[in-house]
C-alpha cells in the first residue's frame, strides 16, 4: 500500500473530450478531428513553453489551442469557442474515477491531483465532477511556472507529505506523464483506456492497466 496516491486530473481522472461531446451539435462534422487537435496541441504547448522559459498559466494556452484547433478545421462560432471554454471548465469525470478514489481512501492513503491546470480551474473541475470527497487535496504546477514532466512539478508531492519517492504511487492515463513519474522515482501505473502502444521503453510503467477500476 502507498502512503500516497497521486493521479493526474485531465485525461485520467476528467474525460478531457467530454466538452466537446457537449457541444457536438455546434461542431458537426468536424467535432472529433477538433477534440483531438485540441487536446495535442494544449499539451504541446505546455511542453514548448516550459522549454523556453515562457510560461503562460494552463487556462490561457487550452484556449489558445482551441483556436488552433478550430483554425485548423475552418474555424468556429463565437458561441462554439464560448460554450467550449465553459464547458472545458466542468468536464465529466471517467465513471471509474471516485470507485478507485474511495476504494484507496478507504485504504487509508491519502489521495492526491498533481496537475497542469491552475487552483481555481482544479478546484472547480473536482467540484462539477463530485469528486471532493474522496481526493485530500489538488497540486498544481502554477506556482512552479514550469510543467509536468518537469522533475520539479513531481517534487511538489514530496514537498508536501515529506515522503520519499516510492511511498508515492502515481496514475496516469497520459505515457508521457508515467514517463516523467517513474524517472523521478514514483511507482507508476499507466491507465491504458484506449489500448495505446507503448512507448519510452526506458520509462516503463510499473503495470498497466486498462481501468482506474483495477488498481
Amino acid at each position: 500500500m502507498a502512503a500516497v496516491y497521486v493521479f493526474d486530473a485531465y485525461g485520467t481522472l476528467f474525460d478531457v473530450h467530454s466538452a466537446v461531446a457537449r457541444c457536438r451539435s455546434l461542431l458537426e462534422p468536424r467535432a472529433e478531428n477538433l477534440s483531438e487537435i485540441w487536446r495535442t496541441k494544449q499539451l504541446e504547448y505546455t511542453w514548448t513553453r516550459s522549454l523556453m522559459g515562457a510560461y503562460q498559466d494552463f487556462d490561457t494556452l487550452t484556449a489558445q489551442a482551441l483556436d488552433f484547433a478550430a483554425a485548423r478545421c475552418g474555424g468556429i462560432s463565437a458561441e462554439a469557442r464560448a460554450k467550449l471554454l465553459e464547458a472545458y471548465k466542468d468536464l465529466s469525470a471517467f465513471a471509474d474515477a471516485a470507485p478507485a478514489l474511495e476504494r484507496l481512501r478507504a485504504s487509508g492513503g491519502a489521495c492526491v491531483i498533481l496537475s497542469n491546470g491552475t487552483p481555481p480551474a482544479l478546484a472547480r473541475a473536482v467540484a462539477a465532477a463530485g469528486l471532493g470527497a474522496w481526493l485530500d487535496e489538488s497540486l498544481s504546477v502554477d506556482p512552479l511556472r514550469l510543467y509536468k514532466t518537469a522533475p520539479q512539478a513531481y517534487e511538489l508531492v514530496l514537498r508536501r507529505y515529506r515522503v520519499a519517492p516510492q511511498e508515492v504511487a502515481f496514475q496516469s492515463s497520459n505515457r508521457w506523464d508515467i514517463a516523467g513519474a517513474k524517472k523521478f522515482g514514483f511507482s507508476t501505473n499507466w491507465i491504458n483506456r484506449s489500448g495505446a502502444p507503448d512507448e519510452y521503453a526506458d520509462l516503463a510503467p510499473d503495470r498497466v492497466l486498462s481501468s482506474l477500476a483495477e488498481l
